[in-house]
């Protein structure tokens, strides 16, 4: 009535989730609510709710309503928490403890019944610890009406970070070392090309937990680039289960667009490129369905760098990421041999690769939409971010350029506390100008705060 994770015998005791330490908060806070875990398809859900379970509980309950159809008839009836608790312990003959069992919803947009349950849990019965996951939670969600706002706490899962693919490989040095380090000091040179190296290899293998931790078993970069190519074609047969009928041809060329678009110097997401005399009215909810099942992200531009950011983007005018720079990599066909051949990786495709890795590391450290700034077509920066009630500004470089032209114009217009370029070269402060290379792009914009 269970079913394991695929790759959940590959894991090793360094594949932890740095979301963990998050969820060890909401199970020991005295506000808990049933907690509702969204992210795309293969980011390592099921193994990370199944990994809590056995560290933290004493017993788990696995209820998958995709694998196991019938359960959706225990949330048929009456919705009050006791009756369910009864009738899913009498389903599994297993005993459930309020306080020492972890129940686990997974593939719970395949059930509105149980979703709708999360609220009478709270409301009734929020001394039982419950964790709903879905691949596709996020449509669901976007198109259900009713839906118990406020009774449940959301959390997003993401692909593994840089950070985090530093401790499965078991780098943990490096990644403390990264952690602790300050932007006065430099990182000996052994150590940034070390760091760069690996970062090569997460630009090739990407963060989905499936692919990194076949690599930790196996070493072997062609197998890792199947197993991409597996969970593509997975995201595609969900287009073709899930959407709507007169949606699912316009997500597929969404989808396959996306590394083209990327590839352009003005990486504006253009819907005439999609199809000729395309509009986008009419790929605006195909749009928002890659959105909404986490596969994509959206970078808006914003007419002002101001507080908050949200009310000075343009909605027409974005940029599209994809959720994993290894599952870019893949869709391009960029293969292994350009992990020997210098900074090749970064530079190709007009630096695609790079600014989509930091779209995916700023998603990751702050959950929320990605802003850019243009000025009359003379001057970009690549993402504006907000911390501490500060705005900052990032320009990304592929390679190891020393060019910050357009952020020279951003400075004498806005005059921010601080303007940060990331690119290839080692750790820089002046004045207020920061240079952070790409590896620690994961400790932005806090790192330029701090100092």
């Amino acid at each position: 009535m269970s079913c394991e994770a695929p790759f959940s015998s590959l894991y090793s005791s360094t594949m932890e989730r740095d979301i963990a330490i998050q969820l060890h908060e909401w199970k020991t806070s005295s506000r808990r609510k049933p907690l509702v875990l969204r992210g795309a398809r293969q980011v390592g859900k099921t193994y990370l709710l199944k990994h809590f379970a056995k560290h933290e509980y004493a017993s788990m309950v696995y209820l998958n309503f995709e694998a196991d159809p019938l359960l959706s008839q225990l949330f048929a009836g009456k919705l009050d928490p006791t009756t369910l608790i009864r009738q899913i312990s009498l389903y599994f003959n297993q005993p459930i403890d309020a306080t020492e069992t972890l129940l686990i919803f997974d593939e719970i947009q395949e059930c509105p019944e149980a979703l709708n349950s999360l609220k009478y849990f709270y409301e009734e019965a929020p001394e039982y610890h419950i964790v709903a996951a879905g691949s596709l939670l996020g449509v669901k969600l976007a198109n259900t009406k009713g839906f118990p706002v406020g009774k449940v706490h959301f959390m997003d899962v993401y692909p593994l970070s840089f950070f985090e693919f530093l401790t499965a490989l078991n780098r943990q040095d490096l990644r403390a070392f990264l952690e602790s380090i300050k932007t006065s000091e430099k990182v000996p040179v052994p150590i940034h090309d070390e760091l760069l190296d690996l970062l090569r290899r997460y630009f090739y293998l990407g963060g989905m937990p499936e692919v990194v931790a076949d690599y930790v078993a196996h070493q072997d970069y062609q197998q890792a680039r199947v197993i991409q190519q597996d969970i593509l074609d997975a995201y595609l047969l969900d287009v073709a289960k899930h959407a709507k009928s007169t949606d699912v041809i316009k997500i597929s060329d969404i989808w396959k667009k996306i590394p083209s678009q990327l590839a352009k110097e003005n990486k504006k997401f253009i819907f005439s490129a999609i199809s000729a005399g395309a509009r986008g009215r009419e790929y605006e909810s195909a749009l928002q369905w890659l959105t909404d099942a986490g596969l994509i992200y959206r970078s808006y531009n914003i007419t002002k760098p101001s507080l908050p950011l949200s009310s000075y983007c343009e909605n027409q005018a974005f940029k599209v990421f994809l959720l994993d720079v290894g599952l870019l990599g893949a869709m391009t066909g960029i293969t292994a041999d350009l992990l020997i051949r210098g900074h090749e990786l970064f530079t190709e495709f007009k630096g695609s690769f790079t600014e989509n890795f930091v779209a995916q590391t700023l998603m990751t450290q702050q959950p929320h939409n990605l802003y850019y700034w243009t000025s009359s077509g003379t001057a970009e920066v690549d993402f504006i971010t907000s911390y501490q009630n500060e705005v900052f500004p990032l320009e990304v470089k592929a390679g190891g350029s020393t060019k910050h032209k357009s952020l020279r114009v951003y400075a004498d217009k806005y005059a921010p506390k601080a303007i940060t370029r990331a690119n290839l070269l080692n750790l820089e402060c002046a004045e207020n100008f920061y240079n952070i290379p790409l590896y620690l792009v994961g400790r932005f914009p806090s790192l330029v705060w701090d100092q």
